[in-house]
């Protein structure tokens, strides 16, 4: 099982059928739907074939290595698609369609030229297709993708400073909810929490199992304790990493106690959990 890497970090798997040398940073010819494309090796082996059941992608084959003419011709592609993103831009715009044009990618035999866009709703570019096809004379493909997938395709870094998430290692896109930032107390303001995608950072749920895992040791904050010295203290913080429960007592002074401590000698207040109780006192009516 082979890893192979076309433009803007899209990713593709496919079978070595030929048993051909091939090593990371390799450039290879390979089957695709009506034609032929030119990638590099990203991955090679078990790793390619555990990402390829992940993402339960269709298999085709790996035809040869490319040669040095092949590989140069990868830079001039890149020239005919500006061109052609140019004049497909111009072209949404004569027909006023409501669509953002993202990117433009020729496959390398030339047999098609995909488009991919984004838009709020379903958009029929029929029309479009036919003048893109009159003007290119070859296969067109017009792909409809999420804020998620343009931030793929576009690339660039993190709040953390390195490279996006999504350009880098991850194969797909998990479901990422308000939820896993409130369980890491995380701000829920959402410049502070969201990618360049605008939606919520992929890396809120890398870290979330653990934070799960180890607030189920804890107390909650707010209720109050007493120890042995018998003065009620509450739980006014929590250090998760260095398991330590801060304490605050009625006159505001503060301090950390290991958990474990904790747990051996606190005990809930019970003046938290008594309710005055209620009288029902009933009516008396006059006879």
């Amino acid at each position: 099982m082979v890893e192979v890497q076309f433009k803007r970090e899209r990713k593709e798997y496919f079978i070595n059928r030929d048993k051909l040398p091939l090593a990371v940073g390799d450039y290879v010819v390979v089957d695709v739907d009506r034609g032929e494309d030119l990638g590099r090796v990203t991955e090679t082996g078990e790793l390619a074939a555990r990402k390829q059941h992940e993402k339960k992608a269709q298999l085709n084959k790996i035809r040869r290595l490319a040669t040095e003419a092949e590989r140069e011709g990868l830079g001039r592609l890149s020239e005919r698609e500006a061109d052609a993103f140019t004049i497909c831009a111009k072209k949404v715009e004569e027909h006023e369609l409501e669509m953002k044009l993202v990117d433009a990618e020729w496959q390398f035999d030339g047999n098609k030229v995909i488009f991919y866009f984004t838009a709020d709703k379903r958009v029929d570019f029929r029309q479009l297709v036919k003048d893109l096809a009159a003007i290119f004379k070859t296969r067109i493909e017009l792909k409809q993708i999420g804020v998620r997938d343009e931030a793929r395709r576009i690339g660039g870094c993190g709040r953390c400073g390195y490279k996006l998430c999504c350009t880098s290692f991850l194969t797909e896109f998990e479901p990422v909810t308000l939820k896993a930032a409130k369980e890491q107390r995380l701000s829920l303001n959402p410049s502070q929490i969201s990618g360049i995608c605008g939606r919520l950072m992929c890396c809120l749920m890398y870290e979330r199992d653990f934070y799960k895992d180890q607030t189920k040791k804890f107390p909650k904050e707010g209720r109050e304790y007493i120890f042995t010295e018998g003065r009620p203290e509450r739980v006014s913080g929590l250090d998760l990493f260095n398991e330590q429960v801060e304490l605050e007592n009625r006159d505001g002074i503060r301090r950390k106690l290991p958990l474990e401590e904790f747990l051996n000698s606190a005990r809930e207040c019970p003046c938290r959990s008594s309710k005055p109780e209620r009288k029902n006192n009933p009516v008396q009516h006059e006879s």
